[in-house]
């Protein structure tokens, strides 16, 4: 019998909480933290651990890989479609972030060859996309495909300063703005796809293009002519005609509500953004990888089958997700971050990097995309490559330390000293967490540590003395004069958790360790090959029987599996059981199954992420 422990928690009251509340709560975090925590530069975070391998191998075996005259430029350069979409922007943008992360000259150079390229296609009228002349602009997704043509060609020019980029971008966009007037008002019933749908990103490559150019046309054009601040859609669930629950595009317009929000500061820019978070923290949309939605589309019943977590939709509650953080401070927001990084994003991707996925489900098979442009690869690309970015953020006080991986750092203090940061940790293997601070004088900052919420019990010392009053689910801010060659050290236990399934998964457990969910490989004993996800979900734990964490290489050369005695779906419940388990880290290619039975639910516990928010 192993002694390992279990977390063991108590039912919550959820309080759903009134929309004018979170707005007021989320306009004073806002007014304390806009300008305060700030994202890092590209290449001032170097990574390593699971996050900077899932970079690497996304660089190395994925986006290196790609044939990119024939699945993005030839289509552009063809111009011969009625419809359709390839994503070339999204691959610019996703290149030219990891060159600027990586400086890797082979990135570099198929960035670079990808602009000539680009920009070589632009034609007088400054269009670039794949459409035959009588279908631009009103075909369907023509309007996408050029907004992220843009938003890709100011990737280029922030981080590279390549001018000639921002003069095909605005190029461009000027085209999309002086043509605007060619989308009927029915165009989505033309199209059977709402408008906002349709044009998803638009409104944030204009607002980028507004901040780096000061032009206030492109701030116009999402004002007075896409209505954003009037955009108050209610959650439509399932798939209907005009796909209006489309998560990935109802997220990214609430992303884009929250930029102009940051320029032109407009309550009913926040409306739609806490609708969508209290949808999933409140009214069952979030599954327990955190991923959202089926046929890409929202839903509120809890079937983890099939089509469940669109990579595209995942991708942008990251994106929401930072935006939150930064803008409020509230470390629940980091804790949501975590869970869907490293079991809804890496699922969508194979070990190895080489292939990704449209949908993640919780149960049954798993299938890779066949293509390797379209929304989900590149979106999958982009989000892996802002990655960095989300380790830490600057402050006006000092640094705030949000996902925890290995990893170097350097930020310039808003009183102009250097703080130099080298993390070592094997997380999320353990909760142990080592920092170590490099100055070259004392210097007084905050340093903020997230304490996620499943981290009860957890410790922090500087230099090893003690810190008091760490809470879990809070961030620890440490304020003192710091020396070179201070270190912070973590401890946060990891006991396992069964956590509760709602509605189709009630009467169920999903097994949690620190961020991690786990599952079960039907095909790994005769016993269980054979058997649908579904059945595999009638199996019963044996809570008490679970082993201690053992090495497991079928997520990542370092992952983990946990042993657990269980039952078959039959009358008999003696011990031991009849059947030994051996469950793997979420993202491994070959589950089918994360929610199980229980004997005895006062092993279980809700979901803290959702449990008295």
């Amino acid at each position: 019998m192993s002694t390992v422990s279990i977390s063991r928690c108590s039912k919550q009251v959820l309080f759903i909480s009134i929309a004018a509340t979170w707005i007021a709560a989320y306009s004073q975090g806002e007014a304390a933290a806009a300008e305060s925590w700030q994202k890092v530069e590209l290449g001032q975070v170097e990574v390593g651990g699971e996050i900077g391998r899932r970079i690497a191998i996304t660089i190395d075996a994925n986006l290196l890989k790609l044939d990119i005259d024939k699945d993005f430029v030839g289509p552009l350069a063809d111009k011969k479609s009625k419809d359709g979409y390839v994503a070339a922007g999204k691959l610019l943008d996703s290149a030219a972030r990891f060159a600027a992360y990586q400086k890797n000259p082979a990135v570099v150079a198929l960035k670079d060859n990808l602009v000539r390229k680009i920009i070589s296609l632009q034609q007088d009228d400054g269009y670039i996309g794949i459409m035959l002349p009588e279908q631009r602009v009103t075909a369907l997704w023509d309007v996408h495909e050029m907004g992220y043509l843009v938003y890709g060609l100011l990737s280029d020019f922030e981080f590279f300063g390549n001018d000639a980029s921002l003069q095909s971008a605005r190029k461009l966009a000027d085209y999309i703005i002086a043509n605007w007037n060619k989308v009927p008002a029915d165009w989505g019933q033309k199209t059977g796809v709402a408008t906002e749908v349709a044009a998803t990103g638009l409104e944030r490559t204009m607002l980028r293009l507004h901040t780096l150019t000061h032009d206030p046309k492109y701030l116009d054009f999402c004002v007075k002519q896409r209505h954003l601040a009037e955009w108050h859609p209610n959650i439509v669930i399932g798939r209907r005609p005009l796909i209006e629950g489309h998560i990935y595009g109802f997220l990214c317009r609430c992303l884009a509500q929250l930029e102009l929000n940051a320029i032109q500061p407009d309550e009913r820019l926040l409306g739609p953004t806490h609708k969508a978070v209290d949808f999933m923290l409140h009214g069952d949309a979030m599954a327990i990888t955190g991923g959202c939605g089926q046929w890409e589309i929202w839903t509120d019943d809890q079937d983890v089958r099939g089509e469940l977590g669109e990579t595209c939709a995942t991708a942008y509650e990251l994106r929401v997700f930072d935006h939150l953080l930064r803008t409020t401070a509230d470390s629940h927001y980091g804790d949501l971050m975590e869970r869907l990084i490293y079991n809804a994003l890496f699922a969508a991707q194979s070990p190895d990097g080489a292939l990704i996925r449209y949908y993640a489900p919780l149960e049954g098979p798993r299938e890779y995309f066949p293509l390797q442009n379209y929304c989900c690869p590149a979106n999958y690309r982009r989000i892996v490559a802002e990655l960095p970015q989300m380790i830490a953020y600057q402050t006006p006080d000092g640094v705030a330390m949000n996902l925890y991986s290995a990893a170097r750092g350097e930020f310039q203090l808003r009183s102009g000293v250097n703080v130099r940061f080298a993390e070592e940790t094997d997380y999320p293997n353990s909760g142990k967490v080592q920092i170590r601070v490099g100055l070259e004088k004392p210097t007084s900052f905050t340093l903020r540590l997230r304490i996620p919420s499943w981290a009860k019990d957890s410790e922090l010392r500087v230099n090893d003395e003690a810190v008091s009053g760490v809470q879990s689910g809070q961030f620890a801010a440490i304020t003192r004069t710091w020396k070179n060659d201070d270190v912070v050290r973590m401890d946060m236990p990891m006991p396992y958790r069964f956590v509760l399934g709602r509605k189709r998964q009630s009467g169920r457990v999903a097994v949690m360790r620190g961020p991690l969910v786990f599952c079960l490989d039907g095909s790994q004993s005769k016993q269980l090959a054979g058997r649908d996800g579904a059945d595999l979900g009638r199996i019963t734990l044996d809570p008490q029987s679970i082993s201690a964490p053992e090495s497991d290489k079928a997520v990542r050369p370092d992952g983990l599996a946990v042993t657990i005695q269980a039952w078959k779906p039959d009358y008999r419940c003696e011990r031991p059981g009849d059947l030994t388990l051996r469950l793997t880290e979420f993202p491994d290619p070959k589950g089918t199954a994360a929610y199980f039975r229980l004997q005895d639910f006062s092993q279980a516990c809700d979901d803290e992420l959702l449990a008295g928010r």
